[in-house]
């Protein structure tokens, strides 16, 4: 009796469990609340770009001409340098050594040097000139010409090997800050252009930002424009922006917001603004929401050319 009820009762408990599942899942959820709400534009008219935050030096990837073991580091992460001022040294040792060698070659041919040099005077203050021959004469002065050149030479070589010992220190270019530090004591830091620089240096004050604008809004903006940036994820976090200057060369676009809308084929015009940081929480390197003052420009019709057969002769 039971075996006869059992099928159907699951198939109704079935159909049950399945409509409550439809129910429920009919429901609308409710959308999340934002973390913060996206950044406005505080101008009427105004074309949007994407900016990334540098230093007005631009970032500078600071390298070594030759490779070495790192002996020394004079800086850290946010020091601030002075043009001229080290950064860090390669061991050194092998150059100390060779320098002390050379000078001791400059002495010896300075020694040789001041030797010929009496020789050359004794025969020529001689007041009997059938004692001397003008002959030996001749070659003492040729002898001090010869060990002039040597000593030249030697000096030379000494000057080489000194611009040599300079290059394994090296120093900041230009005023700035240390941004980035990837060298260490005792490794070895490689010559050449490196995917990671040994040292990321750039003057922060003030600080710029290079802004992606598209082609097709590019005409829209004008030398010298208005704009404001916000703190990408933070519209609270903004600052009025100063002209710079425009890069007058158009390059593909890189950097995608993600915009259904977007086309990879895009090119942009990069604009530099620039801003004094103060007290903002913003850092090299940081994205930010840039809006420009764009009014609405009017441009001259061109003069249409006159076709050949209506031009008067």
């Amino acid at each position: 009796m039971i075996r006869k009820y059992l099928l159907p009762i699951l198939a109704l408990g079935g159909i049950f469990l399945g409509i409550a599942v439809a129910i429920k899942g009919a429901k609308k959820t409710a959308p999340a609340a934002p973390v913060s709400q996206p950044a406005h534009s505080p101008y009427k008219i105004f074309v949007a770009g994407a900016g990334i935050i540098e230093a007005s030096t631009e970032n500078i990837a600071i390298g070594t001409t030759v490779g070495g073991v790192v002996a020394r580091i004079y800086v850290q992460i946010g020091s601030r340098v002075k043009t001229g001022a080290p950064l860090f040294t390669l061991d050194d040792r092998t150059l100390r050594a060779e320098i002390a060698l050379r000078e001791s070659a400059v002495k010896v041919v300075e020694a040789q040097l001041a030797d010929a040099k009496d020789e050359l005077a004794f025969n020529e203050n001689i007041t009997d000139k059938g004692a001397v021959s003008v002959e030996d004469t001749n070659k003492r002065r040729n002898t001090v010409r010869i060990v002039e050149a040597q000593l030249a030479q030697s000096k030379a070589q000494l000057a080489s090997t000194v611009t040599e010992l300079e290059k394994l220190t090296v120093c900041a270019p230009v005023d700035g800050e240390v941004l980035q530090l990837k060298v260490h004591l005792g490794e070895y830091a490689p010559a050449g252009v490196l995917g990671t620089p040994l040292i990321m240096l750039g003057n922060v004050e003030p600080l710029h930002v290079r802004v992606d604008v598209d082609e097709d809004d590019a005409w829209r903006i004008r030398n010298g424009a208005v704009a404001t940036g916000c703190l990408r994820g933070n519209k609270d976090i903004s600052t009025a922006l100063k002209f710079v200057r425009f890069e007058p060369y158009v390059l593909p676009k890189r950097s995608l917001t993600g915009d259904s809308t977007e086309r990879v084929d895009t090119r942009v015009l990069q604009v530099i603004f620039s801003f004094t940081r103060g007290d903002l929480p913003l850092f090299v390197g940081q994205q930010m929401d840039v809006f420009i003052d764009a009014p609405t420009r009017t441009f001259s019709k061109p003069v249409e050319p006159v076709p050949a057969a209506e031009a008067k002769p």
